[in-house]
């Protein structure tokens, strides 16, 4: 089981389908059919734990599932989820209770969750994930404000500077198209097989 990770708009979904189409299984990231995510981008307050809730009760499905499969890729994970938890609750947008609420549910969660082989995490600069989110032309991401990106950003180094729950890879991607360009592709997967295959021989 892979799991790609990284902040929104750096090509984690991306990634996951260039790896499906090298004979992973995809689990996509439950963005699509969320009911309640175009709401929270504008009334944050109101919507951040029932989301958190629906994105929790996803992914630990979603990780269950994988677990089963030999060569199952996530978009996203369970792991990275806290994240976003923490940060609304250091904004006052989600409760002490809330937040105490999630983290128990998340820690429930966790023991019956099998670790991913590998968990693969895209850095990327804000300015450059601006800029994508901003082609990519999502409404409700483009209103939010650059200041909730820097902060997401810096969430995000600092969970994976300490992540210890599974073997890590990180790539820089500001200056790699692995969508349209073909040699940035191959650098992108030859890391990658490179990575698992260090990982398999210390088995």
């Amino acid at each position: 089981m892979l799991v790609i990770d990284g902040v929104v708009g750096v090509g984690k979904s991306t990634l996951m389908n260039i790896l499906e189409e090298n004979g992973y299984v995809a689990f996509e990231e439950p963005v699509v059919d969320n009911p309640i995510l175009e709401k929270f981008y504008y009334d944050r307050e109101r919507y951040s734990f029932p989301l958190q809730i629906f994105f929790l009760n996803k992914r630990f499905k979603n990780i269950k599932d994988a677990s089963k499969i030999e060569n199952a890729v996530m978009d996203r994970s369970i792991y990275g989820d806290i994240i976003f938890a923490k940060m609304l609750q250091d904004a006052g947008e989600m409760s002490k209770e809330e937040f105490d609420l999630y983290i128990e549910l998340f820690e429930n969660m966790i023991e019956h969750c099998k670790a991913p082989k590998l968990l693969v995490y895209l850095e990327v600069t804000v300015d450059e994930a601006m800029r994508r989110i901003n082609k990519r032309g999502r409404e409700y991401e483009k209103i939010v404000e650059r200041d909730y990106w820097e902060k997401l950003n810096d969430n995000y180094r600092q969970y994976f500077d300490e992540y210890s729950i599974s073997p890590i890879l990180k790539i820089n991607v500001d200056n790699l198209d692995f969508e349209n360009n073909i040699e940035d592709r191959k650098k992108v997967m030859n890391l990658i097989e490179d990575k698992l295959k260090e990982i398999q021989q210390g088995m």
